[in-house]
């Protein structure tokens, strides 16, 4: 058992800390992003930012993409549904001003520090994962899903096209589009 000495982190400061980082990122980009600026909207210090994330972009990570109940799993009750409400979910979360501001930055920063994309990909796919092994097992019963369908391969489907997508041809992003792709994913995983 591990004790801790000194006082207790307050939850307070990290709920500031992720507001105000989201809330900066809608003002200007990664680059110009600054641990200074965000601990002074967030009424608090740079240690004390520091003890709480190594690094900016570890910040940023959990800022833009929290874990919430909106990334919980929907039940529609058909595969198709389902894929569609992950993949409007998923849009939505890399299109929010603070996610469109910071991923630029944050691929860059993860392109040249193994070490940071190795711990910002678990946290992103532990994030889009989260309760995907029982839909996926839902949907097994259903004999909607493939039995060799791995939740990795169903994050790499959505996040991967919508990102692709989004850097390719963000204007052609409509209802239609996401009709059409969520079809192509579930019959891809279907059985």
């Amino acid at each position: 058992m591990m004790v801790e000495i000194g006082r207790p982190r307050d939850p307070r400061i990290d709920s500031a800390v992720l507001q105000a980082t989201a809330e900066l990122l809608g003002e200007t980009d990664y680059a110009s992003l600054s641990v200074d600026a965000i601990a002074k909207r967030a009424g608090t210090s740079k240690p004390a930012i520091y003890r709480r994330w190594p690094s900016k972009a570890h910040l940023v990570h959990e800022a833009v993409f929290p874990v919430t109940e909106y990334t919980e799993l929907p039940s529609t009750g058909s595969t198709l549904g389902d894929v569609r409400e992950m993949m409007a979910r998923t849009f939505a979360l890399l299109t929010t001003p603070a996610a469109l501001a910071a991923l630029p930055g944050l691929v860059a920063e993860m392109a040249v520090d193994s070490t940071l994309h190795a711990a910002l990909l678990e946290r992103f796919v532990d994030v889009l994962s989260y309760g995907l092994d029982d839909w996926l097992e839902t949907a097994r019963k259903r004999g909607e899903v493939r039995a060799e369908v791995r939740p990795a391969d169903v994050i790499d489907a959505l996040a991967g096209i919508i990102f692709l997508a989004l850097i390719t041809h963000p204007e052609t992003l409509d209802e239609a589009w996401m009709d059409r792709t969520a079809e192509f994913i579930a019959r891809g995983i279907g059985a």
